[in-house]
């Protein structure tokens, strides 16, 4: 089975809209054996969480099942490496402004090299970001939803 791991926009966009959703809890029926979280993405969703209650409902529903299950990946020192190393390349190749750099561009970053690293394969939309970190090094990155191999 596949390692899969989850971008953020496949959680928010589900949240907002039942189409969506409903395309998440086919794929996670088939992947859940290789289904991770990344911490970074943890990150991202707790702190978008508008209220303690969405929160703890975030904590308890979808994180707490990867946690006891130890399938969240996080980013160890090769992927800070792998960002600074990307955000130079791309300064230097592109001229990116690091002032400029999103924060959600560099958590792209370290959520696609902690994959790179595991063997997983990253569902994302944000495919022009993933475009770009792919200038850069390579990963596996497929738009939501794969179907069974």
């Amino acid at each position: 089975m596949r390692k899969h791991v989850l971008d953020t926009n496949c959680y928010i966009d589900a949240s907002r809209d039942t189409t969506a959703h409903t395309a998440l809890q086919e794929f996670a029926a088939w992947a859940a054996p290789g289904l991770h979280v990344s911490s970074v993405v943890a990150s991202e969703l707790r702190a978008g969480a508008r209220t303690a209650r969405d929160r703890r409902a975030i904590e308890e529903r979808l994180l707490g099942p990867f946690a006891r299950q130890e399938r969240i990946l996080t980013p160890g020192a090769a992927a800070w490496d792998a960002l600074g190393r990307t955000l130079a390349s791309l300064r230097e190749r592109e001229g990116l402004t690091l002032a400029h750099v999103s924060r959600s561009f560099a958590f792209d970053v370290l959520i696609a090299f902690t994959c790179r690293e595991h063997g997983a394969v990253l569902v994302s939309a944000n495919v022009r970001d993933m475009a770009r970190i792919r200038r850069v090094f390579a990963f596996e990155h497929v738009r939501p939803y794969p179907q069974p191999s």
